[in-house]
């Protein structure tokens, strides 16, 4: 599928056990692609909705009015969603870089991952706000596809919005 990452060279897995997804949550300057992009080269699929987006948009989409910007995430996430489901069924460990701020957004992925016979692993990056913003300052100033700018109001937005993992079955990794 256009604009979605992956390696389609890397042979579908052969043991049960090893069907399985990472699902990244956090918000925005966590830390949550470079962990994945780690996962990525050891073998993973990496599924990215700023990748999807950039690719739509073949710019940052930070720059846009937040309901156009969600609109454009929206699309991004059900290509993603479509192409989980493919690489399920072609046997492939996956990570969905993704912030999954929403609990029921959560759940409708772990209901999805299990009902292909995977197993999902949330993987909570906890960081403090002040953290945030010292990561996305730097970030801001980068160019590409997971370099989307995040602007104190949007971090604010981002920071209120957040449905903190508590007994979800995370495992939470501090940031700093």
């Amino acid at each position: 599928m256009a604009g979605i990452p992956g390696d389609p060279g890397s042979p579908p897995l052969r043991d049960e056990a090893e069907r399985h997804v990472v699902m990244m949550c956090g918000i925005a300057g966590s830390g949550k692609t470079t962990y994945a992009q780690e996962l990525e080269r050891r073998g993973y699929v990496r599924l990215s909705v700023d990748e999807v987006v950039w690719a739509r948009l073949g710019r940052d989409g930070g720059h846009l009015d937040p309901e156009e910007y969600a609109d454009h995430q929206a699309h991004a996430e059900e290509a993603l969603r479509q192409e989980l489901v493919r690489l399920m069924r072609a046997g492939r460990r996956v990570v969905l870089d993704y912030s999954f701020w929403r609990r029921a957004t959560r759940d409708r992925y772990k209901s999805l991952i299990e009902s292909h016979g995977y197993r999902w692993e949330l993987v909570y990056l906890k960081a403090n706000p002040e953290t945030l913003r010292r990561r996305l300052a730097a970030r801001n100033t980068l160019h590409g596809p997971n370099r989307v700018t995040v602007s104190e109001d949007l971090l604010r937005s981002y920071l209120a919005g957040f449905e903190e993992p508590v007994g979800e079955g995370e495992r939470v990794i501090p940031q700093e």
